[in-house]
């Protein structure tokens, strides 16, 4: 409190109150709206900007090892961007693809809410590198087994390993085959394992009733690009595009015949 005077020959003076301190709210609604908010920003982040998956299988060594956990980002292709030959991006299963127990995301509440906000792994998304988009056509392979988009050679031994097969672009049965063009909103993907790997050029055969048009993913189903490893902590490491998918010519429009 403070004091006064109101002036001479009073003999006194007045009491002015301070200003009313602002009530506080209890700490457990205060805590409450933190959670609220924080779980907000969390969902708005998944939804706008990033998303944490893991790596399920062995089918992108040797760069990403089962169990990685990994940072996928969507800003890239915000705009009418769309995913570029050499991106590792995460879609969603476009049908097939994937076993049933893969299907299945987080058993437990805890783990269900924060697969929910992003931060942790949902079931039912593969992780592949995009070799073909829209227009491509991929050949395997040339005399030195390597893969060839729109007539030129991809060397992968930086990123890509053959696995015990012939060539870089393995699928039943052999190391001969051709791919495309790659129709319209679609993309072409490989793992990087390349021969244990049920990706693109897998299911490009005909078997089981599928047919060829289930060897390529809709962009509609990405999630994003892969940004970064985030764990554990030795496997740390930004991902970035191979350089030698930057000497792919742009597919030669096909004229049709009247």
């Amino acid at each position: 409190m403070t004091t006064e005077d109101v002036g001479p020959g009073t003999g006194g003076s007045v009491r002015l109150d301070e200003p009313e301190r602002r009530r506080q709210l209890p700490m457990w609604l205060e805590s409450l709206l933190l959670l609220v908010l924080a779980l907000g920003l969390a969902v708005l982040i998944k939804a706008l900007l990033v998303q944490a998956f893991y790596i399920p299988s062995e089918s992108m060594e040797p760069g990403l090892v089962r169990n990685d956990r990994i940072l996928v980002q969507k800003v890239s292709y915000w705009f009418g961007g769309t995913p570029q030959r050499g991106d590792v991006v995460v879609f969603k299963d476009p049908g097939g693809w994937l076993p049933e127990e893969d299907l299945v995301g987080p058993a437990n509440p805890v783990t269900k809410l924060m697969a929910k906000v992003g931060l942790y792994p949902s079931g039912g998304h593969l992780v592949k590198r995009v070799i073909g988009v829209a227009g491509d056509t991929i050949h395997c392979c040339d005399d030195r087994g390597r893969l060839e988009v729109n007539g030129v050679a991809l060397d992968e031994k930086t990123y890509a390993r053959k696995g015990g097969a012939a060539c870089f672009g393995p699928m039943v049965p052999g190391c001969s085959w051709t791919a495309g063009p790659v129709p319209a909103g679609t993309i072409f993907v490989m793992g990087d394992n390349r021969n244990d790997s049920a990706d693109s050029s897998y299911h490009l055969r005909k078997a089981n009733g599928r047919t060829n048009d289930e060897a390529y993913v809709p962009v509609d189903l990405v999630v994003g690009k892969v940004l970064v490893v985030l764990w554990p902590h030795d496997h740390f490491r930004w991902l970035h595009r191979p350089d030698d998918f930057a000497g792919v010519p742009d597919p030669v429009p096909t004229t049709t015949r009247r």
